[in-house]
Formats: structure tokens, C-alpha cells, sequence
């Protein structure tokens, strides 16, 4: 096998050199009907009278139903920004609207000025039609205007063509009204951001006995039934969205203990691995490998449960040992294990808390295990609150969060979706497959947000026929479930961050790359992401004899991340290789942002240089920010096809027996290009880092290996072999207590 490679060196920078154009209808024949228009404003006005006649907000918020899933560049862009720096800045909530042919529905907050000039507007623009086009005007009477074959006076042309244009795009505007949430117990309840502070908010509508205490941030509350009456009957415009507060773990089979406790030698120096669970049961065999905190008052919960954080907790430490079929050859670790819950119900506020909290003062700790997942299933048009805290941790510390995928209940047996927190974006989510590589029949699925491949990858988690086994204090058990698959991938993390000293982007993207065959063309599995990870730790880190694998990791600062000098080796004037490439990042992300929640888009463009030197060849056709191209692609398909706005970019030329060799172009030199796109402003693109892995397959076998090394550094890159046994060598020795004579 070849040893993995790591090529450092000067990733260029460039801002975006793109002008953006007049605005224009998507086709020539596009129309824009003044019966339309008419019945915007009519919509609008209505809001008005709405918001006027009510005394709880200053500024009036209203949904614009849009007639399909929106890019960013079709959103309103004029109609609600002429007393604002930006139309997006007044953005706060996202969803979808549709079952089979979804819709974005973006919610705004506005000043009544701003409404009124949006009105003011849309019949500035009616009279103009009416007076030179008649009932409607069409895409090429739009580009005539642009032209100047139409004459509007200077000042009214960029208005005009900005209302129509917006207009065009959307189907209605409303109030939304309808939030659902149940009065029977607390709720964790999400307001839009209005401006206004929360607790002065909350006691203006009658509710005066809110605390502070209860605030995850400004816009995130936790609710009790009387006060959630209050809300729904006196503003339930406010309510963005809203999940039961109480929950309730999902749980694991496991047959009887067998008593039998093995040996394991006392812990030197080995990696620390962060675990938050139910409490750990220091009578274990293990416990010397392992520092347990209870985050929780222990004297109101007598009757507490170790067991599943103890078995949780048994796979990372010294897993391989009592399942010799998942040998993974990554060693032990040293576990620090904290108690959130003491097992079955327990309240997602809490959790919230205690996880914020015990990250921040444990930062020695990079990888976490996080194997507790609620039985309810995650809702379609918003992040639940767990796994917004996961992702706001991960973007804010060079930490990663390995989570379980949940399982499915005979409580609740007609959940399908998986439950919070494994709808966390920036965490790895993983759920179980049986001993062929199957998804198990208990496993839930994805995806999240209509979108977003969740969970990322699969691994074996045991069945009824075919068990893991994991100990507590009473001996060992048969156990099943996906939170014992997601302690499995925990360990890999773990090995290649600690004792490989790679980065979180890094280690993530290898993961998830070693899990995408070469002889698969499927999309994305619902129900376990990407594929499924090999169990031996040489077959991430590694490479066949006809591959090679490189990483490389970043920065973003502009626009344009490129690099355009990888030497790919030639042969009979071909290049006989097929490539793959998989870039990981950890996005900004903004729950109140609803559907539309990642802040940062990397897109990623990976192949030959053109033969005019401009521009990448890319091996998945990705002619999205392409300069020298024009891309017509709906935002739908640019979300299914290459991931637009996921963390995650896999890209993949697939495996075929009688595959040809790639014509040379020009030097025979391949290029990498990530173009960083914000959402929202406010630079949360800047500064982000990826980490990339790309392999390269010898169509016929061949290893060249050596002659790509050598080339590499013939183009003033710095290449390091990670060899596994030399990594381990330096880690021990790092690790060694030195102690000096006097």
C-alpha cells in the first residue's frame, strides 16, 4: 500500500473579478402580468393595516412565499431595500412550503416605512406598464429597458427593472400565524429577532415571570404551558419555531451480562477522548482509563442508570479487545466522561447548558462523543436546538462531535426521521449497519432540511443476530444501536487528530472519502450518508498500489482559493487516471436562518487546466462561479447535484473496466479552485479552514507513486509522507516525561 501524502505549500487568493449585471427575467419569454403586481400590493397593504393596528412591535414581520426553491441572487433584492444597506439584512427565518415540489417561504422584518415604500413601489411600477407595455411586460422588454431601447428617466430605470424582477419571482405574501406547539409541557421556543430584547418582549404580551436563566440566546427561550398560552393567544406571529423540551433517549437492546471482567494494563499516556452521557459506573474494569464528572444534582435522581454511558465509554477505551472482528489497530484512549442526564426522559435545555459549558473549560479535549439522541423525530424546516449548539461549538472551537444517528422505537415505531442532536451539520452522524454492511432495521434516516446529508457515514452498530459487545460494571453485554456504532468512528477521529496530528477538516474528510467506493455511482444514502468506513485505521490513512492520496488544508481569506500546479504523471502523452476529491469546512450557521441555515458556501472545482490556461476542466462538470462560463441551474439542482450550501463536497469519476486515459492538456497540470460564498455577509466566510482529500486511480494498475512525489516537489511543494509507524514513533516520544538532573 501507499503511505498517504501531504502537500504543503501557497494556496493563491483572489477576489471575485465578476461585475454583476443589470437585472434580468430568467427567459426572454418570462412575464410579469399587472394583475400579479395588483395583487402584491393588495397583499401588502393588508400587512400594513395589520401591523398598524397592533401595539406589540415597532417594525412589522411577513413572509414572501417565493414560487420555488430560491439562489440567493433571486431573492428580493430591491423591493425591501431602500431604507436598508441590503434586503438580506432583513432576513429572519427560512422554510419550506410543498411536500414533492418544495418552495422557499423567507420571512422578513421590516420598519413600516420600508412597507410603505415597497407598496409605493410595486404601483410606481404598474403605472409604467400600463402606460408603455399595457397588461404585462415580458424578459426582452425587460433587457430593451437594460439596453436602453426603452427609454425610463435614469433615476427609475434601476427601481423599475429591480420590482419587476423581484416580483417575478414571488407567488404571495403573508403573515404566518400558525406556528404549532403542544401546551402540555416546556417548550424550547425560537422568536424571530424583531430588535427588541427578549424578557422586555415577553413581559409587553403578559408574560412577566420570565427569567433570563431561561434564555439559550436573545431569540431562544425555554416556556412553560402557562406561558405558552399567553404567547399563542396574544402573539403567535412571533414564533419562529418550537420543539417539546422533554426528551427521551432512544433505547438499545442488550441480552444478559456475562460476568467475566478482562484485564487491561493501567492508562500512561495515551489520548484523552471526551464522552457526554448518561453517568459512568466506576466499578468497571477500565476505570483507571477513565474521569467521570456528573454534570447533574445526583440527589434528585437516586436511581440513575450507568450503563449506557459505561458501555459507550468501553467501546473507545478498549473496544477491539472483546470484539475482535472490529480490530481497528487505533490502540486506547482515555475517556472523560460526562453526565448530562441520568438516563430515560431528560430536558434538551439542561443538556444545552451543561454541553456549552463543559466544552469550554475542557479545551484540551478535541474529539467528542455525544451518543445520546431523542426519540422524536427532527422537524423538516429547522435545525433542532442541540445540534445548533454542536455546530455553534465546532464553528467557535477547533473541536468535532461524533454523534449517534438514534434509533427507531418501540415507543414511537412510526419514526422514520432521525432525532436531534444527529441533525447537527458540522458534526459527524453516524448510523448502524449490520455485519454485511447493510443498514440495521433499526436505524432512522435523513435528510436534514430537505438537504443536508445526514447522517454522514455508516458503521456497524450490532443486530439481534449478530450483536456488539460492550461492559459496564456487571461484565459485559450483547448490545445493538447506533450509540455503539458512532463510539467505533469516535476512535478513528480520535487516531488521526492525536496520534496522526492531522486537523479536524482533515480527519473528517478521510473519513468520509475512505467510505465512497470507486464502483459506485449511487447518490447519498439516506440512511447511511456516504458509505460505510473500513474497519482497519491502514485503509483510511492509506492507499492501493494504482492510487494515490494527497491532502492538503487551507484557509479561506477571498473569493477564489486556488492553486493551479498539481502534476498529475503522464504517460503515451495521457493522463491514465480517474480522480476523487472529497473538501470538509465547518460553516458558521444560524438557526434563526430556518432552511436556508449554513452561512458559508466553499464551492469546490477539482480537474484539468483548460487548454487556454483559464479555468479548471472539473472531473464532475461544476460550471457554478465558472468566469468563463455562463450557468443556468436552477438553485434546486445546484443543492441535489453539487451540494450547494453543504460542508461536505464529495466528487467522484466513477471506476470502468475499459475506462480511456485523459487527453493532456497544455503542461498536463490539474487545478484546484474553492470559491467561498456568504449567505448573509458579515465575512463569515473569511478566516474558515477546509481541509481536502484527493485520490488519484491508475486505470490499468500501474503505481506511480515515486514519479508523482517527485514531481510535486519539482513544483515547489513541500511533501511529507505520512508514514503510520514514523507518526506513532513521534507521538510516543511527544508523550515521554523528561526528567532533568540537578
Amino acid at each position: 500500500m501507499n503511505n498517504l501524502l501531504e502537500l504543503k505549500g501557497k494556496f493563491d487568493q483572489r477576489k471575485r473579478n465578476a461585475v454583476p449585471g443589470a437585472r434580468q427575467l430568467p427567459k426572454p419569454s418570462s412575464i410579469v402580468t399587472v394583475e400579479h403586481l395588483t395583487s402584491l400590493s393588495s397583499q401588502l397593504r393588508e400587512i400594513y393595516e395589520y401591523w398598524n393596528n397592533q401595539n406589540i412591535l415597532t417594525n412589522c414581520l411577513l413572509s414572501v412565499y417565493y414560487k420555488d426553491i430560491i439562489a440567493k441572487s433571486n431573492r428580493l433584492q430591491k423591493l425591501f431595500s431602500f431604507r436598508v444597506k441590503d434586503s438580506n439584512s432583513t432576513i429572519v427565518g427560512a422554510k419550506y412550503a410543498g411536500t414533492n415540489a418544495k418552495k422557499h417561504v423567507i420571512t422578513h422584518c421590516i420598519t413600516k416605512l420600508n412597507l410603505q415604500d415597497a407598496i409605493d413601489s410595486i404601483d410606481f411600477v404598474i403605472e409604467i406598464i400600463q402606460k408603455l407595455f399595457g397588461s404585462k411586460i415580458t424578459g426582452q422588454q425587460i433587457n430593451d429597458i437594460n439596453e436602453n431601447k426603452v427609454k425610463l428617466p435614469d433615476q427609475t430605470k434601476s427601481k423599475f427593472v429591480g420590482v419587476v424582477v423581484d416580483s417575478f419571482f414571488v407567488e404571495r405574501f403573508n403573515i404566518d400565524t400558525d406556528a404549532e406547539f403542544a401546551d402540555n409541557s416546556g417548550q424550547i421556543i425560537t422568536i424571530y429577532d424583531t430588535g427588541m430584547d427578549t424578557v422586555d418582549l415577553l413581559h409587553k404580551i403578559g408574560i412577566t415571570d420570565f427569567i433570563s436563566t431561561r434564555k439559550i440566546d436573545n431569540t431562544t427561550i425555554l416556556l412553560y404551558p402557562e406561558q405558552l398560552k399567553i404567547l399563542k393567544k396574544q402573539a403567535p406571529f412571533l414564533v419562529s419555531m418550537s420543539v417539546s423540551d422533554m426528551s427521551e433517549m432512544t433505547p438499545e437492546d442488550f441480552g444478559p451480562p456475562n460476568r467475566h471482567q478482562p484485564y487491561i494494563d493501567d492508562p500512561a499516556k495515551e489520548p484523552i477522548v471526551g464522552v457526554i452521557d448518561t453517568p459512568f459506573d466506576k466499578s468497571a474494569y477500565f476505570s483507571k482509563w477513565v474521569e467521570d464528572h456528573v454534570e447533574f444534582d445526583k440527589s434528585k435522581f437516586p436511581n440513575f442508570d450507568c450503563s449506557h454511558g459505561t458501555k459507550v465509554t468501553s467501546i473507545i477505551v478498549d473496544g477491539p479487545s472483546f470484539n475482535n472482528q472490529l480490530e481497528d489497530n487505533c490502540g486506547h484512549f482515555r475517556v472523560r466522561h460526562f453526565a448530562v442526564t441520568p438516563g430515560g426522559q431528560f430536558s434538551s435545555f439542561t443538556i444545552l447548558q451543561s454541553i456549552k459549558r463543559i466544552v469550554e473549560s475542557n479545551r484540551d479535549i478535541k474529539v467528542w462523543n455525544l451518543s445520546l439522541g431523542s426519540i422524536m423525530e427532527i422537524n423538516p424546516n429547522f435545525i433542532s436546538p442541540e445540534a445548533a449548539i454542536l455546530d455553534k461549538i465546532q464553528y467557535e472551537n477547533d473541536v468535532i462531535f461524533i454523534v449517534a444517528g438514534t434509533n427507531k422505537t418501540n415507543q414511537n415505531p412510526n419514526a422514520r426521521r432521525i432525532g436531534a442532536p444527529a441533525d447537527s451539520i458540522n458534526s459527524i452522524v453516524v448510523n448502524a449497519v449490520d455485519e454485511k454492511g447493510r443498514p440495521t432495521d433499526y436505524s432512522r434516516e435523513g435528510i436534514v432540511l430537505s438537504f443536508f446529508n445526514k447522517p454522514d457515514i455508516g458503521y456497524y452498530g450490532g443486530t439481534t443476530a449478530h450483536p456488539l459487545m460492550a461492559y459496564d460494571a456487571q461484565g459485559s453485554y450483547y448490545v445493538n444501536g447506533t450509540s455503539y456504532a458512532a463510539p467505533w468512528i469516535t476512535r478513528k477521529i480520535a487516531y488521526l487528530i492525536y496520534k496522526m496530528g492531522l486537523s479536524r477538516e482533515i480527519a473528517k474528510a478521510l473519513l468520509i472519502d475512505s467510505a465512497v467506493r470507486w464502483k459506485s455511482n449511487e447518490e447519498p444514502s439516506k440512511l447511511i450518508g456516504f458509505g460505510v468506513v473500513p474497519i482497519k485505521i491502514d485503509d483510511i490513512v492509506k492507499s492501493q498500489d494504482d492510487e494515490i492520496k494527497f491532502v492538503m488544508q487551507g484557509t479561506s481569506e477571498l473569493y477564489d482559493t486556488y492553486t493551479y500546479k498539481i502534476p498529475v504523471p503522464i504517460y503515451k502523452d495521457k493522463q491514465p487516471y480517474i480522480a476523487k476529491a472529497t473538501l470538509c469546512y465547518f460553516p458558521k450557521c444560524n438557526r434563526n436562518q430556518g432552511v436556508d441555515y449554513t452561512n458559508t458556501e466553499m464551492d469546490l472545482h477539482f480537474g484539468r487546466i483548460k487548454p487556454n490556461g483559464k479555468g479548471i476542466s472539473t472531473i464532475n462538470d461544476n460550471k457554478q462561479n465558472d468566469d468563463d462560463e455562463t450557468c443556468y441551474l436552477k438553485e434546486g439542482n445546484a443543492r441535489r447535484y453539487f451540494r450547494k450550501w453543504d460542508n461536505v463536497k464529495h466528487i467522484c469519476e466513477f471506476f470502468k473496466e475499459r475506462g480511456a486515459a485523459k487527453t493532456v492538456y497544455g503542461s498536463g497540470l490539474w487545478g484546484i479552485s474553492i470559491k467561498t460564498v456568504e449567505r448573509l455577509g458579515g465575512n463569515d466566510g473569511q478566516g474558515v479552514r477546509f481541509g481536502l482529500v484527493i485520490t488519484l486511480k491508475e486505470i490499468k494498475g500501474i503505481n506511480r507513486y515515486q514519479e508523482f512525489k517527485q514531481q510535486c516537489s519539482l513544483k515547489a511543494w513541500l511533501v511529507n509522507e505520512i508514514d503510520v509507524e514514523n507518526r506513532l514513533e513521534l507521538y510516543n516520544k511527544a508523550e515521554q516525561e523528561i526528567t532533568f538532573d540537578d
